[in-house]
């Protein structure tokens, strides 16, 4: 008995792909056709930046051009100093990141210093600025090489945390408002981060996910665990 072909397996014209299931491809330099919408994911439960990446990864196994720039993840005692998440990324052709965050976590007695995690943010926002303004210098319609400078321009951009830094004050929701409005129109842009609901957003983004918790380990005493939380 022979193995199927292609072509002897059933399709289906109903179905994605007639019916047939799909199989990795090389990842090859290419753009999108409908990027543009701005996305947020908000509230107390866990997968917030979760879902941010997977939505790179999956963005960056068509051959776009994505990068992640972290507000407020500098590190914690329930953390390892190598997360999981980086290891990955820099596997992944196409999809970048970096970590503009402080130590701790604001406001939470952690022995961080307010006035660091202040300008940590500050910082973040002002490479923000600098992100989107070479995507909108960039042709979004075109591929981008997939180890380009991300400040050459990027079809994603996740901002993961900005929305926590913004319910600190720590970046005026007002200029994150702003950077919505002036970003390119071909430009994907992901936001992430606060346990309040983002209300300043609703005329601003596309799609507002809220991640609502209904159980929780660490509740019960459960501590970040690696390959999980990080």
């Amino acid at each position: 008995m022979t193995a199927d072909t292609d072509d002897d397996r059933p399709r289906h014209r109903q179905t994605p792909g007639g019916g047939v299931a799909p199989e990795a491809r090389p990842i090859e330099p290419a753009a999108p056709e409908e990027f543009g919408l701005v996305q947020a994911f908000w509230g107390d439960g866990k997968g917030k930046t979760t879902a941010a990446m997977g939505m790179g990864f999956r963005a960056a196994g068509h051959g776009y051009r994505v990068h992640m720039l972290q507000f407020m993840k500098g590190g914690a005692d329930s953390v390892d100093d190598v997360r999981g998440e980086y290891n990955a990324i820099a596997a992944m052709p196409g999809f970048s990141y970096e970590n503009t965050g402080h130590y701790g976590w604001h406001n939470m007695a952690d022995g961080s210093r307010e006035e660091d995690h202040e300008s940590e943010a500050n910082a973040g926002f002002d490479r923000t600025r600098d992100l989107v303004a070479g995507a909108g210098e960039a042709d979004l319609d075109s591929p981008f090489p997939l180890d380009s400078d991300p400040a050459d321009g990027v079809h994603m951009l996740i901002l993961d945390e900005i929305l926590y830094a913004a319910d600190r004050d720590l970046v005026a929701p007002e200029a994150v408002c702003d950077l919505i409005e002036t970003k390119p129109d071909g430009l994907e842009l992901v936001l992430t981060g606060s346990h309040t609901e983002p209300t300043y957003l609703t005329d601003h983004a596309d799609l507002i996910s809220e991640i609502s918790k209904r159980k929780h380990p660490i509740d019960a005493g459960q501590r970040a665990r690696s390959g999980t939380e990080y």
